[in-house]
Order: C-alpha cells, then sequence, then structure tokens
C-alpha cells in the first residue's frame, strides 16, 4: 500500500527540480501538503473510532491519493503542485489511523504490539521494493513511469484490503474497548490534554519530526545538485536502503517492546537522528546515502512500532484509541510540517551542509524531553508484566 498512500512521494523535490523549481519553493508546497495532513488526522482518528467501515476509508483515500498524483503531470504551476500535495496529504491521514483500527480490530489488544510489528515489516517491505521499481522505470521510461506503478499498486492494494472480512473487525475492539469494555467517554483532543505521557510523547515527535522530515528530500537534492547521480536513482536508493533498514528495525522493536517495554526503542530513535545529520553534513556523495539513511531506517522503523503501540497500551479501555494516535499524530506533524519550509530555506540560505546539521540539532529537544520526564514515561512505557507487577 505504500506507493498508494504517497503517490510518487520523495521523487517530487527532484521531479521539481529538474522544472526549475528552487528548493525553498519546493519545501514550501511539502510544508503545505504537510500542514493539511496535520489538520486533518485528529479528525480522521475520530471518525475511525466512529465507523464501522473502516475498510472503504483505505480504499477510498487510496484512489484519491492516485487522482491527486495525477495532477502534477497536468501542470507544474505552484497551486497546482500544491493543491495535489494538500489532496494527497488529507488521503494519507486516514489511511493511517484506518490501518491501525483495523489491526486492532483484528488483533485486539493483547496481540497488538506483534501484529503491528509484523504490519510495519511489511509495510517498510513494500516500500523498499516500490521505490526499486520506481528508480529502475524512473531512469528507464522517465518519472510518468513511476505514477503508473503507483496506481497499479493501488488497484492491488485495494483488491487486497477487501480480502479482509468485515466481520472479522471488532470494532469495539478497534476503538480500545477490548475486554474490559471502560467507559468509552474521552472525547476528541481532552484524550491527549488530560494525558501527561501522550502529551510529552508527543512534544518529543514534534521536534524529532521538525529535523527528520526533511532530510531525505534535502539529501536527494543535495547529491544530484552535486552531480553525484540520477535523480531517480539517487532518490530510489536513500528509499530502499532506509526502507530495507526498517523491516529489520520493526521486528526489533516488537521484539525489544515485548522484553523491555516501548521507552528504550523511542529513546534510541532520538539518539538517531542527531548522528544522521552530522553523517549527511559530512558526506554529500553517492555513497553517502548508505549510512544516512541506514539511521533513517533506525529511526523510523523503531517509532513505526514503537509509537502505536505505546498510544494503544496508555489510551487501552477509553475506547478513543484512534482519537489519540490521531492527535499525537497531528502534534507530531506540525514539526513534519514547518520542516520541508525550514529546511529549504536553510539550505537556499547557508548551503545543504549546515541545513542537516540543524536539522539533527532538533532532535537534542527531543532527547532532553524524553530523559527529563523519564520516571513518568517509564512507566507508560512498561511490558505488560511490569504493569501488572506494579
Amino acid at each position: 500500500m505504500a506507493d498508494m498512500q504517497a503517490g510518487i512521494g520523495p521523487f517530487l523535490g527532484v521531479f521539481l527540480q529538474q522544472r526549475g523549481w528552487a528548493t525553498g519553493a519546493i519545501g514550501l508546497v511539502m510544508t503545505l501538503g504537510g500542514t493539511a495532513g496535520m489538520v486533518v488526522t485528529a479528525p480522521a482518528g475520530a471518525l475511525v473510532d466512529a465507523t464501522r467501515r473502516k475498510r472503504l476509508f483505505v480504499i477510498l483515500s487510496g484512489l484519491f491519493t492516485v487522482l491527486a498524483s495525477s495532477l502534477i503531470w497536468v501542470s507544474q504551476a505552484f497551486w497546482v503542485i500544491a493543491g495535489s500535495q494538500i489532496a494527497t496529504a488529507i488521503a494519507g491521514a486516514i489511511i493511517g489511523p484506518a490501518v491501525v483500527g483495523i489491526t486492532l480490530g483484528l488483533a485486539r489488544q493483547r496481540g497488538f504490539n506483534r501484529q503491528n510489528g509484523r504490519n510495519q515489516a511489511f509495510n517498510h517491505a513494500g516500500n523498499m521494493i516500490g521505490a526499486a521499481l520506481s528508480g529502475y522505470l524512473g531512469w528507464r521510461f522517465g518519472f510518468v513511469a513511476i505514477f503508473w506503478l503507483a496506481a497499479t499498486f493501488g488497484v492491488l492494494s485495494i483488491a487486497s484490503v477487501l480480502l479482509i472480512p468485515r466481520e472479522a473487525i471488532d470494532d469495539d475492539a478497534a476503538r480500545g474497548l477490548g475486554e474490559d469494555r471502560g467507559d468509552g467517554n474521552a472525547k476528541g483532543w481532552r484524550v491527549l490534554l488530560a494525558c501527561k505521557p501522550l502529551l510529552v510523547l508527543a512534544a518529543c515527535l514534534a521536534l524529532f519530526h521538525l529535523g527528520n522530515a526533511a532530510m531525505l528530500p534535502l539529501y536527494g537534492l543535495a547529491v544530484v545538485a552535486a552531480h553525484k547521480g540520477d535523480p531517480a536513482s539517487v532518490v530510489a536508493t536513500t528509499v530502499v536502503v532506509a526502507q530495507g533498514v526498517m523491516v529489520l528495525a520493526s521486528i526489533v522493536a516488537m521484539r525489544m517492546a515485548e522484553a523491555r517495554g516501548y521507552w528504550l526503542v523511542i529513546l534510541i530513535t532520538f539518539i538517531a537522528l542527531p548522528i544522521r545529520g552530522l553523517v549527511a553534513a559530512s558526506v554529500i556523495e553517492g555513497w553517502g546515502v548508505y549510512p544516512v539513511q541506514v539511521l533513517d531506517g533506525v529511526g523510523a522503523g523503531l517509532q513505526s512500532v514503537a509509537v502505536p503501540g505505546l498510544v494503544a497500551r496508555i489510551l487501552n479501555g477509553t475506547g478513543r484509541v484512534n482519537v489519540g494516535q490521531g492527535a499525537v499524530m497531528t502534534v507530531q506533524g506540525v514539526g513534519a510540517a514547518l520542516s520541508p519550509a525550514i529546511g529549504g530555506a536553510i539550505a537556499q540560505a547557508v548551503g545543504y551542509r549546515m541545513a542537516f546539521l540543524i536539522l539533527g540539532g532538533f532532535a537534542l529537544g527531543s532527547l532532553a524531553l524524553w530523559l527529563a520526564f523519564h520516571g513518568s514515561m517509564r512507566t507508560a512505557c512498561a511490558t505488560a508484566t511490569d504493569a501488572a507487577a506494579a
């Protein structure tokens, strides 16, 4: 489902660069898209909690993404590209909570960590294969081939979602009522505002993604601008390397969470980003995508399992798990939405190397906040065995 969710995704930057766009303008349209996705994420979580047609949300969002991506080939005018990114971001924001809700409804709270870990491993494998095919087809036939590949995966994804029987999804479990049923009275943003561990997690993720979101597109632009490789193949390599590492990281995160809880898993992600920024600033070469994207794979792969699992654990029994997921994703989306504009502006003003150092430095704030609230977060992140003992 990866290509269906993101359209041409990370290839957009080099596509626009080849058509004369400046890095600042590229960062701005990405920020507009990220902002739109951020605004609708919490309402999307509420819709997923309320609906008993979760599969339909995945299908319609995927179709919307493919149609929005097709606008890019119609015109490269600023507001056409911006509209395409806004539509793609909104659709992607809905797919995320829908898949989490389906997973929780199928596996219930007891099996969610393990099933989500498997989901993310296959998700990253799909990203890796899709990016490799995109790079090859883009090099061989041009960027239009990348769009047609995304559309093809969209059709296959819809067929796969329809293979899940509707009656197999427990809608109460999907929203976090589970076996104990809880009271289900938590409402919207009150879920986040009334829960200190969720607030700390959201703030840490906002700082992390403020530095992380722009790193991949900027590194691809930096390597291409230095004439170190073919645009499509360079971007494809960055994605393939990162996603390959994420497959392994997802499995490791699942097992670490079962054995030791989520606290250490998330701590490692906050350490990886500053190191990644330093490596990116030091090595702007074709081969540099390997160490830079290995570190990206570690951070993003661990978070893809730990963050949904931690939110589901904290909100178990409230009946508002997907609202909570959406609220946390919205706050982290503030950082992700601002990152391309800030990174693009810094790169345009003082160069790519300084941009990578500054972006990597934002994660130091995440690290400091995570350690400052060590006590409460360790309790929230504890394993099921630890929680029972407490």
